[in-house]
């Protein structure tokens, strides 16, 4: 294996250009710059090559030199997109979703957002060559480990290989999501359990839109995969096959894991909300009480702040203290009626 220059073996240093890595057909690589891999002949063994969808090099490489139909290059660069493939002769268009996480360059950034979400990788795959695109600001570490793995004569052997372990590494970086989100769950049920239902409306409302979110691109996701699976391309391989059938069915356990969480995160809206109305209820119980013992007071305080003739005990000088001891009693009274009757 030929050793690369300085600049070759530089990470996204070309416009447009991530990484371009010929595949020594043993698990190792020779990674390459823009000019030999635009160069690139099919008698020089496979090839991958990792693009920057939205830069403008990698947007006229695809649409010129790359040599695809004007078709499959629209659906390269298209800007948004959900899981699918599509065969055309004997390779494959494919567009999968991953995770994003945080960049190396940005790993010292405090404001870089701690949410993660699912973004678009399109791929074209024949018996020769990969092709993937994503976007600039996005990263994934799926990728990062394939690269990894090659550069250490560990990686894919061709394309079905590369493919499959593409699949293999997207499926498997959303394991740790999902353990992320089932133990916000469990927080928020101890939260609502404590008597903390305060804090805890806004943080469910974002993670019930966040599970759907997910399960709108993972469904999609287990289908392409699923499609993968079943293609008859001469260049997948039946172990290729027998793995993404595992990727497969790992993505369906994490799909009925997300519906999980989601139907856990619709209960606990209903516990938060009765939680919420019995607050209210036994708030309008302490209200209702409170009135019932200053009834007793303000009846007497309006009988007897009445500007008229004849109120009694104008004149006596033991009236006040009689009144007092008879607002007493009267609102011992009626606290004992409200707590026999379990108002209070």
């Amino acid at each position: 294996m030929g050793e690369p220059t300085s600049r070759s073996a530089s990470y996204g240093v070309e416009p447009g250009l991530r990484f371009a890595l010929l595949l020594d057909g043993h698990g190792g690589c020779q990674q390459i710059d823009w000019e030999r891999a635009s160069n690139w002949r099919p008698d020089q063994g496979v090839i991958w090559i990792h693009l920057e969808r939205d830069d403008p090099v990698a947007a006229e490489w695809i649409n010129g030199k790359a040599g695809f139909d004007p078709v499959i290059a629209e659906a390269l660069l298209e800007e948004e997109s959900r899981p699918r493939v599509e065969p055309v002769d004997d390779g494959l268009l494919i567009i999968l979703r991953g995770v994003c996480a945080t960049s190396p360059e940005d790993v010292d950034e405090k404001e870089r957002p701690s949410d993660i979400d699912l973004v678009p990788l399109h791929l074209w795959v024949d018996g020769n060559r990969v092709i993937s695109l994503r976007d600039k600001g996005h990263y994934m570490t799926a990728l990062r480990d394939i690269r990894k793995a090659l550069h250490k004569g560990k990686g894919p052997n061709h394309t079905g290989d590369l493919l499959a372990m593409i699949g293999d590494k997207l499926v498997r970086d959303l394991e740790p999501v999902l353990d992320g989100m089932d133990e916000e769950v469990d927080e928020l049920d101890d939260m609502i359990f404590n008597g903390e239902a305060s804090e805890v409306r806004e943080r469910l409302k974002l993670l019930r839109r966040r599970s759907v979110q997910l399960r709108r691109y993972l469904a999609p996701q287990r289908d392409a995969l699923n499609r993968m699976e079943h293609d008859d391309a001469p260049w997948l391989m039946e172990r290729d096959k027998l793995r993404l059938r595992e990727v497969t069915d790992k993505l369906m356990r994490f799909i009925e894991y997300l519906d999980a969480i989601r139907d856990r995160t619709t209960i606990l809206h209903d516990d938060l909300g009765t939680v919420i109305s019995e607050r209210i209820a036994r708030n309008s119980n302490r209200l209702a009480a409170l009135a019932a013992l200053l009834l007793p007071p303000s009846v007497v305080a309006g009988l007897f702040g009445m500007n008229v003739g004849g109120i009694p005990g104008v004149n006596d000088t033991w009236a006040f203290v009689v009144i007092v001891a008879f607002v007493t009693i009267t609102s011992v009274a009626t606290l004992w009626v409200l707590k026999r009757i379990n108002w209070l």
